[in-house]
């Protein structure tokens, strides 16, 4: 009877000691999961905080990211007339023209940009001053076998092939964008170096298309390990990015930030880590959110232009508000809304006219 009750005791004793250790481990996990966030919360609303300084304004270096239907015979010369007048007062000196995508071994059928001399020329004829660069992107086979593998050198060496052609086109710059771009892709580095040549000696811009810097010492490398997603770049790895182009902007949307203020923050805090690596007489340029969804990574009413708008001009006020090679990048001209325009005219112009 004793062997029973001590047994009976030692089976009770041994229930509350797994549930305090699970109490205690659920309190560690939470502590441990909820803490940093908590305290990540606060920096970005901090961030957030503050008055503008005089000058956080355009500088007449922003761009904007054109669908495809401007080269494929979508758009005619009303279009062009329509675009001449939305830009007008504006600081958009840059169109990124979708002309590709590449095929997976880096070549350009001319088929995809058809019409791209037409446009060309009628963007010059309207709104002098303009530039009109070609987009060119394509999926990389960094996460799954289907993409653009930048290891083989002849995929390296057709992009560089495609590029050429863009210029022979007519086209005043090579905007490259691929994705999903790993940190520290040497690759990627050599080709830049290979295209950056080929720019300067035809005298046109090369520019990019860049991930979003590292919030956190090694937060890629942690990110990439759990997820196979690295998603950011290391700070080291955007200046060096950034000192092989002309023009880098910076696709600060897509966070997954549920409030204006913490996303606004989060702009900031972007735009302080580029502006210190990016070299003065590189054009950076942050992201706009011009489009509107809600989906994994996105929330739409949290991403807006007033709120990146706002985190880029507190940032910039703070680290270098004379910057002159500074500017913002408009992603995407065919799902912008005329509160995307209005904002931007507002928060970011010197001139806000109608239209």
């Amino acid at each position: 009877m004793q062997a029973g009750r001590f047994g009976a005791f030692v089976a009770r004793f041994r229930r509350v000691r797994v549930r305090r250790w699970l109490k205690w481990t659920a309190l560690t996990l939470a502590v441990l999961i909820v803490v940093p966030i908590l305290t990540a919360g606060v920096a970005l609303r901090v961030n957030d905080a503050g008055d503008y300084r005089d000058g956080t304004r355009t500088r007449g270096r922003d761009a904007i990211w054109l669908g495809h239907a401007w080269v494929d015979g979508r758009k005619k010369a009303a279009d062009v007339d329509a675009l001449a007048v939305r830009l007008k007062g504006t600081g958009l000196r840059d169109l990124y023209v979708h002309a590709g995508p590449l095929e997976h071994n880096g070549t350009l059928p001319a088929a995809r940009y058809a019409r791209a001399k037409w446009l060309i020329d009628v963007v010059h004829r309207k709104v002098p001053g303009l530039r009109v660069q070609a987009w060119l992107g394509d999926k990389l086979a960094t996460e799954s076998p289907d993409g653009l593998d930048l290891d083989r050198a002849a995929s390296r060496s057709a992009i560089v092939v495609s590029a050429r052609q863009i210029i022979d086109t007519g086209f005043e710059g090579v905007h490259v964008d691929l994705e999903p771009l790993h940190s520290g892709d040497r690759h990627y580095l050599a080709l830049l170096d290979r295209l950056r040549k080929l720019t300067k000696d035809r005298g046109v811009l090369l520019s990019v298309a860049a991930h979003q810097i590292d919030p956190l010492p090694a937060f890629h490398t942690a990110a990439g390990a759990l997820t196979g997603h690295p998603k950011w770049w290391s700070q080291q790895f955007f200046g060096e990015v950034a000192r092989r182009v002309d023009q880098i902007a910076v696709m600060s949307y897509d966070t997954g930030l549920p409030l204006q203020s913490l996303y606004g923050g989060y702009v900031a805090e972007q735009t302080t880590l580029a502006l210190e690596v990016t070299p003065a007489t590189t054009d950076l340029l942050m992201g706009l959110p011009f489009y509107h969804e809600t989906r994994p990574g996105h929330i739409g009413s949290a991403e807006t232009v007033a709120a990146a708008v706002r985190g880029v001009r507190l940032a910039l006020g703070r680290e270098d508000p004379d910057r002159a090679h500074f500017g913002v990048a408009l992603y995407v001209d065919f799902a912008a809304t005329e509160t995307d325009w209005t904002s931007y005219r507002k928060g970011w112009n010197r001139v806000v006219t109608a239209g």
